[in-house]
């Protein structure tokens, strides 16, 4: 039964015109669907938006005392004690901040000044004046905090650079353009790799690769994965930011760095049957480990979006990487009993991390009614689980009485944690999800 499935995902995946994935009768596509049907789900994902993304976030979140953002919050999204001033969360949240001016015009009056206090805090106090680069995180005071490495990671670097570049495609303040740039300049300098591609991820605070330690056999682990190998992690999220970069400054460098990063993340990091190693040797050995589901589908996106913005039109290669990363998802990762995505598991195997993510719920919704923009024509079951999946997010990721999303639940939805901000979790999976259906969701409206 587990090799004909696992064919059975191969076959689907080797066309981008006909999907095999199995069909279903079930009430929510054996009637047509109609013009009103995406309106309805636009209004409700949009009112999911305002009331539980952007109107629990924003201002509350804005750090008036201390600079850029405050990220831990309780259940009730009361200030918790500071986590500090990760790297990770301020770029994103500058990021949030700057979709709203350019998405939501109502908001804009209101948004410019937070877009405004995010570069401030990214260009003075993240960028570290006496060798450059963005710092993975610091205290309250801006000072290195003992929680947080005394180097730079390029995760946490690339995503200054997104928060950066989309403020200048925000307000066109040309500050924002320059922390961005000078981002870019100082990651490439330091950390791409000429030999073999891509980019070496953990650095010393003065820009010198660390080299691979494995100390008796024990791999040392930092903050994203082994070091210093490669990782997935921050390659699709620097394919993701240098795309962001590129729409405002289409510099030959760096168009050339994201044609190597779309290849890489597409032709190495993802294998068929539509899954992705994890972690890398520099010379891109793949070290086996898990498959993490909310990354395939997230990734899916991703390379999509970064091909549209090189070429206008992503390329049979990518298209049929970015289907494969799905199919293979709903196969292995869908919970059928209650919808959603699981978390974790293996190319071949059962789930092995059953638990519900905020973000991995997220952006299966997103991916799932992008393949379904796409081969919808073709086979109904990307829609179908589209409003399964968000039935799950609306019933038991989204918090009813306090709003916002719940950092994990179980599978059947029942809520595991309740702060609801912390570090790792900014408005940025879940706004960027949204506002993604939402304009999708008007396109097939239009269309239909």
């Amino acid at each position: 039964m587990l090799i004909n499935r696992a064919v059975s995902v191969l076959l689907l995946s080797s066309s981008i015109c006909v999907g095999q994935l199995p069909s279903s009768s079930s009430p929510a596509t054996a009637a047509p669907i109609t013009r009103e049907t995406y309106l309805k789900l636009a209004s409700e994902a949009e009112n999911a938006l305002h009331a539980d993304v952007l109107n629990v976030w924003f201002p509350r979140s804005v750090d008036h005392e201390h600079g850029g953002f405050h990220s831990h919050f309780t259940r009730d999204w009361q200030w918790a004690q500071s986590d500090g001033k990760f790297s990770v969360f301020q770029g994103r949240m500058t990021w949030v901040a700057s979709q709203v001016v350019l998405r939501e015009p109502k908001m804009k009056d209101d948004f410019v000044p937070i877009v405004k206090h995010g570069v401030d805090f990214l260009e003075n106090v993240m960028w570290d004046k006496q060798d450059g680069g963005f710092f993975w995180g610091l205290d309250d005071t801006g000072k290195i905090a003992p929680e947080f490495a005394d180097g730079k990671n390029l995760y946490g670097v690339g995503f200054c650079i997104y928060g950066a570049a989309a403020a200048y495609q925000a307000i066109g303040d040309p500050k924002a353009l320059a922390v961005a740039k000078e981002g870019f300049l100082w990651t490439d300098k330091h950390g791409h790799d000429s030999v073999n591609g891509g980019y070496f991820e953990t650095l010393t605070r003065d820009g010198k690769p660390v080299a691979p330690h494995v100390p008796n056999g024990q791999i040392v682990m930092g903050p994203i994965g082994p070091v210093n190998y490669k990782s997935m992690n921050t390659h699709i999220h620097l394919l993701e930011a240098f795309t962001q970069l590129y729409q405002v400054w289409p510099d030959p460098t760096l168009r050339d760095r994201l044609e190597e990063l779309l290849a890489i993340v597409r032709d190495k990091i993802c294998v068929e049957p539509g899954v992705m190693n994890l972690f890398f040797t520099n010379a891109w050995q793949p070290i086996p480990d898990h498959d993490s589901y909310g990354h395939d589908v997230e990734t899916a996106y991703l390379m999509l979006e970064s091909d549209e913005v090189l070429h206008h039109k992503a390329g049979p290669k990518t298209e049929r990487m970015a289907k494969m990363l799905v199919d293979h998802a709903l196969a292995y990762g869908w919970d059928e009993a209650n919808g959603g995505f699981f978390r974790e598991g293996t190319t071949f195997g059962k789930p092995e991390d059953t638990i519900k993510e905020w973000w991995v719920e997220v952006e299966g919704l997103n991916a799932l009614l992008l393949m379904h923009e796409r081969y919808g024509k073709q086979n109904g079951i990307y829609f179908e689980r589209f409003l399964e999946q968000w039935e799950f997010i609306k019933k038991h990721t989204i918090d009813s009485e306090f709003h916002g999303t719940y950092n994990l639940t179980k599978a059947d939805g029942t809520p595991i944690t309740q702060d609801k901000g912390v570090i790792w979790k900014a408005a940025y999976h879940d706004g960027r999800a949204f506002w993604n259906v939402i304009e999708r969701l008007g396109r097939l409206a239009t269309e239909q």
